[in-house]
């Protein structure tokens, strides 16, 4: 029988079986949640919860990639880096974007609806990221998803600062600036993984020449 102790090649796969399946949870964790939080920022007409929801789209497609890399090379998981912060960038936009659409055709979003949603989220996510601490080191792939599982974090607990912010004002302007904070973290989050991915290709690709 193998011995993964005196075996790096073993060792290797049973990290990469580890990678693997959490990704797989966090996955379907995320599908689901976007699809609900999607459904409740439409009926709430909560700015925040659209912008979480989208986040939640965004970190979907960005374990699904994830997952495609986990047995590839160093090229390839910066590759994907790459795309993770793209979608972290077009997100970011699209949320602004939205925001800046709620800020001249005004609606109060439903506050009860913002925070049960927020809380349910949060849970989620709080999960997601105790999964994905594990393997934060691991490579720029794993760090990658890492960062975005923290960001989700961020993103759910300034939605519920929304959700107590129309409660109190009975304005949808914490709403709004709400979710251009989390659109502006999207942004920033997306430079980091940029660069770390660029560094990670770089040292790649000294180490082939």
């Amino acid at each position: 029988m193998s011995d993964c102790c005196n075996d790096k090649s073993c060792e290797l796969e049973k990290l990469r079986e580890g990678q693997s399946t959490t990704l797989k949870i966090v996955l379907a964790i995320n599908v689901v949640m976007f699809a609900v939080e999607f459904a409740a920022g439409i009926l709430a007409a909560s700015t925040s919860l659209m912008a979480d929801s989208l986040d939640m789209l965004g970190d979907a497609l960005v374990y699904g990639f994830s997952l495609y890399v986990v047995a590839r090379s160093d090229a390839w998981k910066s590759v994907s880096a790459f795309f993770k912060s793209g979608i972290m960038a077009a997100f970011g936009v699209f949320v602004l974007v939205e925001a800046l659409w709620k800020a001249w055709h005004p609606v109060t979003p439903a506050y009860e609806m913002i925070g049960s949603v927020g809380l349910l989220a949060l849970a989620a996510n709080a999960y997601c990221l105790y999964l994905l601490t594990r393997h934060r080191e691991d490579d720029v792939n794993m760090r990658s998803v890492w960062i975005c599982s923290r960001n989700d974090i961020i993103a759910n607990v300034s939605v519920l600062v929304a959700a107590t912010g129309v409660l109190v004002t009975g304005s949808q302007w914490p709403d709004v600036l709400i979710g251009a904070g989390i659109a502006i973290l999207f942004l920033r989050s997306s430079w980091y993984v940029f660069t770390d991915a660029l560094g990670t290709l770089k040292i790649h690709n000294a180490q082939v020449l």
